[in-house]
C-alpha cells in the first residue's frame, strides 16, 4: 500500500476562469491551501491535486474548462482533480461523467475544499458536493485573501443574484443575493491595509443590491460611508455597478471623498430598446443615456465603461444599428464586447430569430474597434494633466518601464524613474498617447 504523503510533500494547482468574483475566491483558496502546510505549484506544472474554478456564463467557458481539466490530467494521470465553481453547479453530472474529474463541488461548498483536501480518503471514489443553491441564504465566505498581483486585493462582499435577466443563467448557479455583514468587511478591509495594500476592489456578483438581505438592512452607500470613516491608506474601487443602482448618494460619495476611485463599470448590454426589454432589463435607452449624463456631471475625469452583448435573439440590422449609434454618442472609456452565447434554462433559450453565428462576430469586430476609438480619446483627454499612478509592475514586458493604473483606470508607463517599485504610488504629469498607451514623468524628470 502507497503511503499517503504529507502535506508538505503535496502539490497542488490551482486555476480560475471567469470574473473578479471568482478570481477572489482563488486566490482565498490559494492562500488556505498555503496555511495548511501543502505546496502550492503553477497550474502548468505536474501536482498531486488541480482545482479548476470554473465560470458558465458562455458555452466558451464551459469548453475552457474542459480544455483544464484535459491539461491538468494530461500532466500527472494519477492526479485528484476536483472542479469547482459556476460550471460545477450548473452541470455535476456532465462533469462528473468525464474520467479524468474526481470530485465535483458547487459555489456553496468552496469553503469546504481545504478540508477535503486534508482527507485523502474522500478520493476513493468520485463523489459530487452539489445543492440547489437558491435554498442557500447564507453569505457563503471564504476568508478575504492576498491577490496574485501583491498591489491589488480584491474583497468579495456580495453574492449571488435576483435579476433573472433573460440571457443570464448566474441566479441559478450563484443563488439568492446575499451579503458580507458590515464588520467583516471592514475588518477584511483592514487586513488588507495591514499587508500593505494601496488599492482594493469591492466586488460582487450584483454589488449594487449589496445589504438588501442583512437585517437591518443597508446599501452600498452605507458601507461606502463607513469604509470612509476608517480613513484607510489604500484607494477604493468598485466593481460593476447596474444602471438604476447609481444613485445620487452613491456619486455623491464618489465626487466628495478621494478614496474612492473616479471609476464606474455600468452595464448596458443592448443600445436597442425592444432588445432590453426581451432582456429583461429594467431601464431603456432613455433612462441609462440619463444616468451617464448624471455620472458625468457628478464626476468629469471618471471612466466610465460598460458591458454590450452583440448577435441577442432579435437583434436585426436595426437594432445593432441602434446600440451602435447610442454608444458612439455616449462619453464612454471603454467597452466590454461579448457575443451572446445560448444558455441552458434560461427564458432567452426559447426566444425565436436567432443570429447567425458570422453576424454576431462581424457586429462583436464593430463595436471593440469603437472601444478601442473611445479608450485612446478617454485617454487623450489626460495629456499635460497630472495622475497618480499606483506601480503594479516593475518592467512592462513591451517597453520595460514601469507601469501602473491611475485612479481613473488609466494604464501608463512610467518614462523617467527605473527605481519605481511595486506597489508605490507616484504623481505622473502625462506627456505623451502612443499607440494607444500613455506616458508619464514624475515632477523631476
Amino acid at each position: 500500500m502507497n503511503r499517503i504523503k504529507t502535506p508538505a510533500e503535496t502539490t497542488v494547482g490551482l486555476t480560475t476562469l471567469g470574473c473578479k468574483v471568482n478570481q477572489c475566491e482563488t486566490a482565498a483558496l490559494a492562500k488556505a491551501i498555503q496555511e495548511k502546510g501543502f505546496r502550492l505549484v503553477p497550474f502548468s506544472s505536474a501536482a498531486d491535486y488541480y482545482i479548476i474554478n470554473t465560470c458558465t456564463v458562455t458555452a466558451s467557458s464551459d469548453f475552457q474548462a474542459r480544455q483544464l481539466l484535459r491539461r491538468a490530467s494530461r500532466r500527472n494521470p494519477l492526479a485528484k482533480i476536483i472542479v469547482t465553481g459556476c460550471y460545477a453547479q450548473r452541470a455535476p453530472l456532465d462533469l462528473a461523467a468525464l474520467d479524468n474529474s474526481s470530485l465535483i463541488i458547487g459555489n456553496d461548498y468552496k469553503n469546504k475544499i481545504i478540508d477535503i483536501l486534508q482527507e485523502e480518503k474522500t478520493f476513493f471514489q468520485k463523489r459530487m458536493l452539489v445543492n440547489d443553491i437558491r435554498q442557500q441564504d447564507k453569505f457563503i465566505n471564504l476568508p478575504a485573501a492576498d491577490s496574485y498581483d501583491r498591489t491589488r486585493a480584491f474583497l468579495k462582499i456580495q453574492d449571488g443574484c435576483d435579476a433573472f435577466c433573460s440571457y443570464c443563467i448566474i441566479p441559478l448557479v450563484r443563488g439568492r443575493s446575499r451579503s458580507l455583514p458590515p464588520e467583516q468587511v471592514l475588518k477584511s478591509l483592514e487586513n488588507f491595509i495591514n499587508n500593505g495594500y494601496k488599492e482594493i476592489v469591492l466586488t460582487g456578483i450584483h454589488l449594487g443590491f449589496y445589504g438588501r438581505d442583512l437585517n437591518p438592512s443597508a446599501s452600498l452607500a452605507d458601507i461606502l460611508k463607513r469604509i470612509y470613516l476608517l480613513k484607510p491608506d489604500a484607494r477604493i474601487r468598485l466593481s460593476s455597478i447596474e444602471p438604476l443602482e447609481i444613485t445620487d448618494d452613491l456619486l455623491s460619495l464618489l465626487t466628495n471623498h478621494d478614496i474612492f476611485c473616479p471609476h464606474l463599470h455600468i452595464p448596458l448590454q443592448s443600445g436597442d430598446d425592444k432588445i432590453l426589454k426581451l432582456m429583461r432589463r429594467n431601464y431603456n435607452t432613455r433612462s441609462y443615456r440619463r444616468i451617464i449624463d448624471k455620472t458625468f456631471l457628478a464626476l468629469p475625469h471618471a471612466a466610465v465603461g460598460t458591458d454590450i452583448m452583440v448577435g441577442f435573439p432579435g437583434e436585426g440590422d436595426k437594432e445593432f444599428n441602434n446600440t451602435l449609434a447610442l454608444l458612439r454618442d455616449l462619453p464612454l472609456a471603454y467597452l466590454h464586447v461579448f457575443p451572446y452565447s445560448e444558455r441552458p434554462q434560461t427564458a432567452a433559450q426559447q426566444l425565436p430569430d436567432k443570429v447567425p453565428a458570422p453576424v454576431k462576430k462581424e457586429r462583436a469586430a464593430v463595436l471593440r474597434n469603437l472601444g478601442l476609438q473611445k479608450k485612446e480619446e478617454f485617454a487623450g483627454r489626460f495629456l499635460g494633466k497630472k495622475l497618480n499612478i499606483l506601480i503594479e509592475k516593475t518592467k512592462d514586458k513591451k517597453t520595460g518601464l514601469p507601469k501602473g493604473f491611475s485612479e481613473n483606470y488609466l494604464s501608463v508607463l512610467l518614462e523617467n524613474n527605473d527605481r519605481a517599485a511595486a506597489n508605490m504610488i507616484v504623481a505622473l504629469h502625462i506627456t505623451k498617447l502612443q499607440q494607444g498607451r500613455l506616458y508619464g514623468k514624475t515632477s523631476n524628470g
